[in-house]
C-alpha cells in the first residue's frame, strides 16, 4: 500500500470567516436598529460623539473616514431627529462643534442594549473569556492603519 504524499496545508485564512460573521452581525444589527430609526452609520457617529464628548465636524469626518459632504448629510439626519446638536465654535466661528443631546444619549443606550442581544446570538458558542480575547484581537487588528500593515508586509502592497 502506498502512502499518500503529505501536502502542506496553508495557514488558516480568516478573512472569509470574518466577512461571514460581519455579514451576519450587520444583517441582524440592521434589523434591530431599524425600529429605532437608526442605521449602522448613525450608530457609529453617535458612539464616537459619546466617547469623545463631542467633536468638530472636521474631526468627525477624519475619525469616520468620510468625505465632509457625507458627514454633513449624516449630521443633518441625526440633527433632524434631535439626536445631536451643532453649534459654532466660540474659538473659531468657521467650525461647527457636534454633541449628543440627551435624546441621542438615551437612544444610543437603547441601541447598544439591542445590539448586545445580537452579539449574544452570533457569538453564542464563545464563552465570556473567549469573547474578551476576540475583542482584544479585533481591536489590535483594527488599530493598525493600512499603511502600517503595508510597511510590515514583506510581499508589499
Amino acid at each position: 500500500m502506498t502512502s499518500l504524499p503529505v501536502v502542506n496545508q496553508p495557514p488558516h485564512r480568516c478573512g472569509a470567516l470574518v466577512d461571514h460573521l460581519a455579514r451576519r452581525l450587520r444583517l441582524r444589527s440592521e434589523s434591530v436598529l431599524a425600529p429605532l430609526g437608526l442605521r449602522p452609520r448613525h450608530l457609529i457617529a453617535l458612539t464616537v460623539l459619546r466617547d469623545q464628548g463631542g467633536s468638530s465636524q472636521q474631526d468627525l469626518a477624519k475619525i469616520l473616514e468620510m468625505d465632509g459632504t457625507n458627514v454633513v448629510t449624516l449630521l443633518n439626519e441625526l440633527e433632524a431627529e434631535g439626536l445631536i446638536e451643532r453649534r459654532r465654535s466660540p474659538a473659531d466661528r468657521r467650525r461647527h462643534l457636534v454633541e449628543l443631546t440627551d435624546v441621542g444619549t438615551k437612544l444610543l443606550a437603547r441601541a447598544e442594549f439591542a445590539l448586545t442581544a445580537v452579539e449574544d446570538e452570533v457569538f453564542h458558542a464563545l464563552g465570556d473569556d473567549q469573547r474578551e480575547t476576540l475583542y482584544e484581537l479585533l481591536q489590535q487588528a483594527a488599530s493598525r492603519t493600512g499603511a502600517e500593515a503595508c510597511r510590515e508586509n514583506t510581499a508589499g502592497c
